[in-house]
């Protein structure tokens, strides 16, 4: 029996692509977000967003899911993940072959302390304004800063604020939220009056916290994934 093989050739480049994830959470009410400190060949000893190559045999939201096991030991259902950008500028990775990024928005309520692993030899949550002073490595602190922009535009026109919350919450809780993320000022009753007109963004679940002050009501992320009207930055 006669075998033949054809090897095709393609005309362009072959390059590689990796997940990298900027995933955000609140701890003590400050807007954290996760940062590794490499263990591989490349930047060895830089601290980084967590991330790594996509395999030939996965999607890129799985690789993106894989990296956040693997470097940080967070699993899939901890967080609310969905896709930044590509970053894919000539240079921006000093291995010889061209490596484009796909980078992912990654949020949580509460995330437990990062357990590192493959390359990563530690693994922190770092408080964003500090974050942001750090020399990270490839172009990671430009993901950063859109990974940044993209939360606080996204909780004034979706629901995502939910995501930072537990199952049930108060609404105080809730624009505490919105406080750490836009790191600013969030007044009170405006914000009340706007959570509870804007359709489907929250449920009463019928419940009260009682303390030394009035009441707080209890309520759970409702069915809307859009805000109507929006709450907007001032």
């Amino acid at each position: 029996m006669y075998c033949a093989f054809v090897v095709y050739a393609s005309r362009f480049p072959v390059f590689a692509v990796t997940a990298d994830i900027v995933a955000f959470t609140l701890r003590q009410g400050r807007l954290c977000v996760l940062l590794v400190r490499r263990a591989s060949s490349v930047h060895t000893g830089r601290w980084a967003l967590p991330g790594g190559f996509v395999h030939v045999d996965e999607s890129l939201e799985s690789a993106a899911y894989r990296e956040l096991a693997e470097e940080a030991g967070l699993r899939r259902g901890q967080v609310v993940l969905e896709q930044l950008r590509s970053y894919g500028d000539v240079g921006r990775d000093p291995r010889p072959e061209r490596v484009v990024s796909v980078a992912w928005l990654a949020l949580g309520a509460g995330l437990p302390d990062p357990k590192p692993g493959t390359d990563a030899d530690l693994a922190e949550w770092v408080p964003v304004d500090a974050a942001i002073g750090r020399e990270l490595a490839f172009d990671h602190a430009q993901i950063l800063a859109d990974g940044l922009e993209r939360a606080r535009a996204k909780l004034e026109y979706t629901t995502i604020a939910t995501a930072f919350c537990e199952a049930t919450f108060t609404l105080p809780e809730l624009r505490r939220v919105y406080e750490a993320v836009w790191d600013a000022a969030v007044d009170p009753r405006n914000f009340q009056r706007k959570v509870l007109t804007a359709d489907g963004f929250v449920v009463d679940t019928g419940e009260v916290i009682r303390g030394r002050g009035k009441p707080a009501k209890v309520y759970e992320a409702g069915p809307a994934v859009s805000l109507h009207p929006p709450i907007l930055r001032r």
